[in-house]
């Protein structure tokens, strides 16, 4: 089971596969995959400020349907708590989606170097 993070979620649906790390995609094709709801709710405020163009409902359930995406259903209360911890960053986007990785001591794939640093199990 590996988690992965929103950037990763639009490379997957744009079909950018070359964007991402060899070992990024065999993790990809090797675990079953998983979102944290706060995925969701950030690629809504890409939406917003016009950063994707793409309906995050329709990103997710074309994702769910291909490759077998699955939204966490972990206890939010357990991520916001696990979230309070990472004071590393005042992205709460991401503050929660490492959380929700690490609660579970799951894998996060993510390119971002910050989230890589601080998370104990973020990796590229």
């Amino acid at each position: 089971m590996i988690y992965l993070d929103t950037h990763v979620v639009v490379w997957l649906y744009a079909g950018e596969s070359e964007r991402f790390s060899k070992k990024g995609v065999e993790l990809i094709e090797e675990n079953d995959l998983l979102i944290s709801p706060a995925v969701l709710l950030e690629l809504q405020f890409l939406k917003e400020i016009k950063r994707i163009t793409s309906d995050p409902m329709l990103v997710i359930q074309t994702l769910e349907e291909t490759i077998g995406l699955q939204m966490c259903r972990l206890d939010f209360s357990k991520v916001v708590i696990g979230a309070l911890s990472q004071s590393w960053t005042r992205d709460p986007f991401d503050r929660l989606i490492a959380a929700q990785a690490s609660v579970r001591s799951e894998l996060l794939l993510t390119k971002d170097r910050m989230i890589r640093r601080h998370c104990a199990t973020a990796c590229w």
